[in-house]
């Protein structure tokens, strides 16, 4: 799976790849797949509104200040597919404030029921490029951001498009609080060792695992998503990859 962080230097790309890519255009493709149930669509013509954070507007002096009163910190997870690790999330921590970015309108419609039906309410939602919201947000402003299961882009042309980039490396160390953490999950081991690589030549950023299992398995009260449990029963094995910001 993976080896050491030497190995994963193999993988490296070019220093700055990310600024040139984000650039031409943004780290997702396609924003819908099938069509919507009626109440899907109705919940993202109505409920979103009400959870979307606007990047057009003025960034707050502290994201806390886009949820209710008691919010101590605020974590995002970039793509976060059918939302059932953020949903769990939200609801083991009522006190932290959790943004999920995702460009796809089904992923988003997929929340918003989970939303309405559990009354979560310390969720804000961003239908777009979490690399721009990274810029909006203010410095030091997020406890944790996660990026679990993301699309490895395996064709070497795509790889500008993994999210994962120096770019978004100091972009992330930019807007995480010291003694935050950026966690990574993927089932894909070429996707692994380009991140380390990455997370390994920033400065900002320490990998916290000290033995194999530190990797191999998933942190305490991780909620596996539908996609891992497909990967685990096929014999794919995800690497858990934790980054502590110095």
């Amino acid at each position: 799976m993976i080896s050491a962080p030497r190995d994963a230097g193999d993988h490296e790309a070019p220093p700055d790849d990310g600024a040139v890519a984000h650039s031409r255009g943004a780290f997702f493709g396609r924003r819908k797949g099938h069509k919507l149930r009626s109440h899907q669509a109705d919940l993202v013509d109505n409920l979103l509104p009400h959870l979307a954070v606007d990047i057009n507007a003025p960034a707050p002096d502290r994201l806390t200040e886009l949820f209710d009163d008691g919010i101590e910190h605020v974590r995002l997870e970039i793509g976060f597919g059918g939302g059932e690790h953020l949903i769990a999330e939200a609801q083991a921590f009522p006190n932290v404030g959790f943004i999920g970015c995702e460009p796809y309108v089904n992923g988003m419609a997929k929340i918003l029921t989970q939303i309405e039906a559990r009354n979560v309410g310390n969720v804000r939602l961003f239908a777009g490029d979490a690399a721009e919201l990274l810029a909006w947000a203010p410095a030091c402003s997020l406890a944790r951001i996660d990026l679990i299961h993301p699309d490895p882009w395996p064709k070497r042309r795509h790889w500008k498009r993994r999210f994962v980039q120096d770019a978004t490396v100091a972009a992330m160390a930019r807007i995480i609080k010291f003694g935050g953490e950026f966690r990574f999950v993927s089932d894909i081991d070429d996707y692994c060792a380009w991140t380390l690589a990455h997370l390994m030549r920033a400065p900002e950023f320490a990998w916290l695992a000290e033995r194999a299992i530190d990797w191999q398995s998933p942190w305490p009260d991780y909620t596996m998503t539908r996609y891992g449990a497909k990967a685990e029963r096929e014999g794919r094995k995800a690497a858990y990859l934790r980054f502590r910001r110095l």
